[in-house]
């Protein structure tokens, strides 16, 4: 993403990208300009972008260690035959010694540019160790399973702390305050240090669990194909499509915002970066178009989030859904795809009806690429994607399919001389994918301690009876109360291990009012995603705010009220599970994709208070009501629905036209 935002700027991008001034910068200095706020902007907001910047032979240093780890995880996935346990430790070892080098104590550290203190040396070299004395003991420690040294004790303490250091330095405290309850809870409930700290992590049930699992091998080779991908100047393209699209319609810039940002999210793991990446070029404008700022950013970080539930890649969250349930990834990419749908109908449709109430028009037609032009000179950087999912598809291995990725990534970026992969481009792709797994990793190791404890004292299933107490069996309250929990334990955390901490505590939850297992996880998964842009965090929100020199909190309420949608959706194929395509004949399928869009126009012109005119509170009540009718799934609902938001229609049409006259 950084690769992207540093070079995907060319003179006419540069230029929009100017604030008001008498003497405008060159495209070059443009450029670099939108570069600097943006790194400002991810520093600031995405603690996984606040790195040290080392110079000199530090530098040449951290990129070897770095390429040389990801040179290391394309064995381990493609060649090696290691027992799991063994790839586990060790992967997280050498997350956590690079992680120290990489990331400062404090965020002001940053400023020293080539230094490193004494003591984070100290911490990356005995982290390392700690996992790797696993790796070397491994053997010996399955032997006696259960009767665990007092060094074995000791060394997964001090394991388990370094870890969670590096946790809060990356990721933050919000998913350091989940854990360390957890853990409370498992003493509280009687067990010992001994036993809790053995679970933890000398069993595939904590640090070393399923969700380092997965990190270690379908998102690492992800996240490098991410990058790789990147390298073929993919986001550029992607911008060129969706202003080929939408730029010349009404509030155009805006809508380019809202397909780009959900093109980009699905490959990027991080609503911040997503946000800030290409916001950094829709959001200016966005705002010369005469959007409001708070607006402006709201859609950026909207449309970036719902990226990430936006088949086929969700972010890679579909590839941990799939090893979760126990659903072939095909199952979860297709049940995926009409909430997607629907998501970034309701804010197309939100920034439509603003548009038209402020008035604005889109851009020049001469400022406009032509959509075939654009699919005929840059469609080909889509084989990457298109070879991925054909091999998921086909039943090859999720880490085998990223691989015919990457190596397809490379091969499509030499078609032409600017996008043409040098060693020196290879080297920097893979020294990016190295970077941007260490925080995906660590979150992981974080979550695996959340798993761990649930599976050592059952406490998931307390605290879905706690809730079902709590709401007396009505199941609308049950998922209202869940949606919350998501929302809370969703702060802050990254796409991936985000899912795992719902998948974990609140998917259960869902599970017990009868919800199928599929519906369940996408249920929380939602919730969990869209605290990215739910106050008071929003950290996505914050994030556009920033570029858009706005109010954060009155950004991330209007970011809320834009995906509105995603606050409605789920509780739809929580109660009627066809809307994931479960078990829906192709008609019924087609009637519940008309009838929900129909829907979404409603609640989006109820929510704007504006359709062909100004729409009165009784006006924009029965479109609400209307609309949410249409995207429950059925008959009647949907009778009723058309009907009232056809009345409106008409009674609007009629106004303009009495009006015209």
């Amino acid at each position: 993403m950084s690769d992207f935002i540093e070079g995907g700027c060319d003179e006419k991008e540069a230029q929009l990208l100017q604030t008001q001034q008498t003497t405008e910068p060159s495209a070059d200095e443009g450029a670099a300009l939108a570069a600097e706020e943006a790194h400002k902007v991810l520093a600031e907001f995405d603690r996984e972008s606040n790195t040290r910047q080392f110079t000199g032979p530090r530098k040449l240093l951290i990129r070897l260690m770095l390429v040389g780890f990801s040179f290391y995880v394309l064995w381990m996935n493609v060649f090696s035959a290691m027992p799991e346990q063994i790839r586990r430790a060790s992967f997280v070892g050498i997350v956590i010694f690079l992680g120290y080098f990489l990331y400062p104590v404090r965020k002001k550290d940053t400023a020293r540019l080539d230094y490193m203190p004494w003591y984070d040396v100290v911490l990356a070299v005995t982290g390392i160790c700690c996992y790797f004395y696993y790796v070397v003991n491994f053997r010996d420690i399955v032997r006696r399973a259960g009767r665990a040294t007092k060094l074995d004790v000791v060394v997964a303490i001090i394991g388990i702390l370094i870890l969670a250091e590096l946790c809060r330095r990356v990721v933050g405290i919000p998913i350091m305050v989940v854990a360390g309850s957890f853990i409370a809870y498992a003493y509280y409930a009687n067990f010992s240090t001994k036993r809790i700290i053995a679970h933890l992590f000398y069993t595939t049930e904590g640090v070393m669990g399923t969700p380092i699992g997965v990190c270690s091998t379908f998102i690492v080779l992800f996240i490098l194909f991410g990058s790789f991908l990147d390298k073929t100047g993919v986001g550029r393209f992607f911008i060129d499509v969706a202003n080929s699209i939408a730029g010349a319609a009404t509030g155009g810039p805006a809508k380019v915002a809202v397909i780009a940002s959900g093109l980009q999210g699905m490959i990027s793991g991080s609503s911040v970066a997503n946000t800030v990446g290409s916001g950094s070029f829709t959001i200016p404008m966005m705002k010369k178009t005469g959007y409001p700022p708070e607006f402006a950013g709201a859609v950026e970080a909207a449309a970036s989030t719902g990226g990430q539930i936006m088949p086929p890649i969700m972010g890679a969250a579909a590839f941990l859904m799939a090893e979760i349930t126990g659903n072939d990834y095909s199952v979860i990419a297709i049940a995926a795809i009409f909430p997607a749908f629907l998501y970034f109908s309701g804010i197309f449709l939100m920034v439509h009806f603003e548009a038209k109430k402020l008035g604005l028009r889109g851009l020049d037609r001469s400022e406009v690429p032509p959509f075939v032009k654009t699919m005929l000179y840059g469609g080909y950087l889509l084989l990457p994607l298109v070879v991925l999912v054909y091999c998921m598809m086909s039943g090859k291995t999720s880490s085998m399919s990223a691989v015919y990725a990457i190596l397809t990534s490379i091969v499509v970026s030499m078609f032409r001389a600017e996008t043409r992969m040098s060693f020196t481009t290879f080297l920097d792709a893979m020294e990016n994918g190295a970077r941007s797994t260490i925080s995906v990793a660590v979150a992981c190791a974080v979550a695996g301690i959340i798993v761990g404890v649930v599976t050592l004292t059952g406490i998931g299933l307390k605290l879905a009876s706690g809730l079902l107490a709590l709401s007396h069996g009505i199941k609308i309250l049950a998922l209202f109360f869940t949606m919350i929990a998501c929302i809370i334990l969703g702060m802050g955390v990254p796409t991936t291990a985000n899912y795992v901490i719902m998948a974990t505590i609140t998917a259960p939850i869902v599970v017990r009012l009868g919800v199928p297992v599929l519906a369940a996880h996408m249920f929380v998964f939602y919730f969990g995603i869209v605290a990215d842009i739910t106050p008071p965090v929003a950290l996505a929100a914050y994030a556009g705010s920033a570029i858009a020199k706005s109010n954060p909190f009155k950004t991330g309420v209007t970011a809320t009220r834009i995906a509105i949608a995603a606050f409605i959706v789920p509780y739809v194929f929580a109660f009627n599970p066809e809307m994931l395509l479960i078990g829906a004949p192709p008609l019924k399928a087609l009637q519940i994709v008309i009838t929900a869009f129909i829907g979404m126009y409603g609640v989006a012109t109820g929510m704007e208070g504006f359709m062909d005119t100004k729409l009165n509170p009784l006006f924009r009540m029965i479109c609400i009501g209307g609309g949410l009718l249409l995207i429950v799934p059925g008959i009647l609902t949907d009778v009723i629905g058309i009907s009232a938001v056809a009345v409106v229609t008409f009674l609007q049409k009629r106004a303009v036209k009495k009006a015209a006259a």
